[in-house]
Order: C-alpha cells, then structure tokens, then sequence
C-alpha cells in the first residue's frame, strides 16, 4: 500500500508543480471561492485568481471580467462534485468563444487522481497532508 500511496502523492505533488509553473507564465487560475486560493496558496500556487462563485457574481460578469484583463488563457480549477463539473463545462465553452483558451487539464488530472476522496480545491492542501501522514512524514512545513 505504501508503495501506490508514495505514487499517488508523487504524481499529485509532480502536477502541483507543472501548475506552479503554468501560473509563474502569467496563466491565471479560475476556482469557486477564496478557501480554494488559500487552499492553493498553501501548496505554493502563486499568481492571478479569478473567483467564478463569489458575493453573487453571475457568470456573465466572471466571463467579462476574465475578457477584461486581456488573458488569452485560463486554467479552471473548479470543485469536483456535480456543480463543479457543470461550472466547468460551461465555463470553458463560454470562455472558448471568447477566443480564451479554457486549460482543464490539471482539473481532470487531479480528478482523476483524488476526485473520489476529495470533492473541493479547498481541501486539497488536507488531503495531501493526510497522505504524507499515512506513510509516517510530518509534513507541516514539508508539503512544499
């Protein structure tokens, strides 16, 4: 079991890090709510965030909002029950014909990866310190 655990963190921990890079090129990430940013923040994403479920923002002002700050590329990285998934599909068709390439593939990866364990971005960064801890690391200050 440790042997697959250790895996499953490696390839987490390595998107984590293509992510990282993805934002430090100026890609902007898309999630629901500022818990998912903390949550991302933790795991040291940096970059630009943009809300797409906050203080009652339709879709129509998240889209024009995105459109407004000139990116041609944005990565969705929504939660992973239904909601999220509807948020996504739509979301990445609307910003598609806007001309802005929607990136989902860190979120199908990570749902594919964890989606079943793990509903919400924002409970990432504890999921990942609980599979450090199930193989015996603290990883308080060691998940990144």
């Amino acid at each position: 079991m440790s042997d697959s655990l250790q895996r499953k963190i490696d390839e987490i921990e390595q998107l984590l890090d293509n992510l990282i890079l993805e934002t430090q090129r100026g890609i902007p990430i898309i999630v629901e709510g500022p818990r998912d940013v903390l949550s991302l923040k933790k795991l040291q994403v940096r970059g630009d965030f943009f809300l797409a479920k906050t203080q009652g923002k339709s879709f129509l002002n998240v889209l024009k909002e995105i459109e407004s700050s000139g990116k041609d590329e944005v990565i969705l990285l929504l939660d992973f029950d239904k909601r999220g998934k509807d948020m996504t599909t739509y979301l990445k068709k609307n910003l598609e014909n806007r001309r802005i390439r929607a990136n989902i593939i860190f979120w199908k990866k990570l749902l594919g990866l964890i989606g079943r364990d793990v509903k919400d971005i924002e409970g990432l960064a504890t999921y990942i310190q609980t599979l450090h801890k199930k193989l015996g690391k603290n990883v308080l200050c060691q998940i990144y």
